[in-house]
């Protein structure tokens, strides 16, 4: 993780903030439309060990209440959640920020002025 990407689908709203943030501090950064371009499952386990699928599966959205009902009596691991992300790659928090030796989920400016030097 050694440039910044940033994933993400680009009508987010997250996405946009994240990717406005970087541009006003002057930070190069690339895009990764996992909408467009997919997602890798090696990327997705690699995020998971990082920082857990927990964190990464995004249960508060729309796309996983337009699928919970399937999944309502087989319990969610993270084989199973990889499964998902993989078949419907928008039930991944976004966005997802490498930047450096970091991995930062979601758009939270405090957070990003910790994490990130300017």
């Amino acid at each position: 993780m050694s440039k910044t990407t940033i994933y993400g689908i680009p009508n987010c709203g997250s996405v946009k903030k994240a990717i406005d943030w970087f541009t006003n501090h002057s930070i190069p950064f690339q895009f990764h439309n996992y909408k467009k371009e997919g997602i890798e499952e090696t990327k997705i386990k690699s995020w998971c060990k990082e920082v857990g699928w927990e964190l990464i599966f995004n249960k508060k959205g729309t796309t996983w209440r337009g699928i919970a009902e399937k999944y309502k009596n087989i319990p969610l691991t993270e084989k199973l959640a990889i499964t998902i992300m993989l078949e419907n790659n928008s039930i991944i928090k976004r966005p997802i920020v490498e930047y450096k030796n970091k991995l930062l989920v979601g758009f939270d400016e405090t957070i990003y002025l910790k994490e990130i030097k300017l």
